[in-house]
Formats: C-alpha cells, structure tokens, sequence
C-alpha cells in the first residue's frame, strides 16, 4: 500500500546523507563535555525541537530562498560545498569551523545548531531538489530516533567504542558524505548554465 507513497531507496539514501551530516556520533564529545558542565541533557526536547526546525525548513526553505532570488539548484551547489568541507573535516581528523561549545545543554545548543545546523538545512534543500518530501521527512524522523538514543546514552557509547572507534566512525561517514558531496555538485551543476 505505502510502496508508491514511500520510496524506500530514496528513504534509505536520505537517512544516510542526514546521519553524515549531522554527524551525532561525532559530536558525542561535545555532548559529553556539555553534559559535564550541565549535569543534565534534555534529550526529548532537544530531539523534538530539532525535528520541527527541519520539518518546517523542508518546507518553507525553498520560499525563503525564492524570496532572496535564489533557486534550488544553487543553493544544492553550494550545499555540495559545505558537505564537502564537512567530510574533508571528518576524514582528516582537522576543524575548519566549529561553534564555540555553548554554556547550556537545553535546545539552543543540541537542537540548533549541533543537529539542525547550517549543514543540515543545506542538506535538507539540496534532498528536496532531487527526492520526495515524504521519503526526506521519514528520513529525518529516523535520525531524530538515532539521535534521541544517542543523547540518551552517551556515557555508554562513549566507553563502548573509545577513542579509536570514534575516529573510525567518523572516516567511514566523511568519506560517504565525500561522494554524497561529489554526487550533488555533479546532478545540479548542469542546471545552472
């Protein structure tokens, strides 16, 4: 019944794409500190607010842009860019631009911009231009499941995989989000000349 609603391969790639890009397994040292600092994460609603942010600008990002004069195909191009820097920052273990780590571990800080970052809205758009708003929106619900478990359980993850099963995580991931980057470039830069 759902099979021509849902397409699952696009549902399976999105998910992936929003996993790299959000990338909560590279930011559970920032979630470890934060929760030091703080003593507690509120990971309901750091999990719900994140998942309004991107719903909503899966839907009126495109207004937005249209209203400052730029289409989607660009905005696609330029995400390909910032994904690219992202996976270049993953696999070569360097930072090219990270926010300072804020003094609250509430909303602000885990659902914006640690989740629903620059990053992610860029993705979002640069998913809309080629796949269905149905298969981005159940791919940013299973990230949004992935990263409530994972702000839940940090302390856990963080001795299960140590140090090095961190980093192996994260090159994996940068070098998926390095094709993914490649991909986007590849399938909207015709549509700009």
């Amino acid at each position: 019944m759902f099979s021509g609603f849902f397409n699952f391969k696009e549902i399976a790639t999105a998910s992936m794409i929003l996993f790299a890009v959000i990338d909560i397994i590279g930011s559970i040292p920032i979630i470890i500190s934060l929760r030091a600092k703080v003593g507690h994460i509120q990971s309901e609603k750091a999990s719900l607010v994140a998942t309004l942010i991107m719903v909503a600008f899966l839907f009126v990002g495109e207004e937005i842009l249209n209203l400052i004069g730029i289409d989607v195909n660009s905005f696609a191009v330029a995400g390909s860019f910032i994904i690219f820097f992202m996976a270049i920052e993953m696999i070569l273990g360097i930072t090219l631009y990270k926010d300072d780590v804020p003094e609250t571990a509430s909303v602000v800080p885990i659902a914006f911009p640690l989740i629903a970052g620059a990053g992610t809205m860029t993705s979002l758009l640069s998913l809309r231009a080629e796949y269905q708003v149905q298969n981005i929106i159940v791919a940013i619900l299973i990230n949004i499941l992935f990263v409530y478990v994972v702000l839940k359980s940090s302390k856990k993850i963080e001795k299960v995989l140590g140090k090095s099963g961190l980093s192996v995580i994260r090159k994996v991931f940068g070098v998926i989000l390095l094709a993914i980057a490649v991909k986007l470039f590849a399938a909207n830069i015709n549509e700009l000349f």
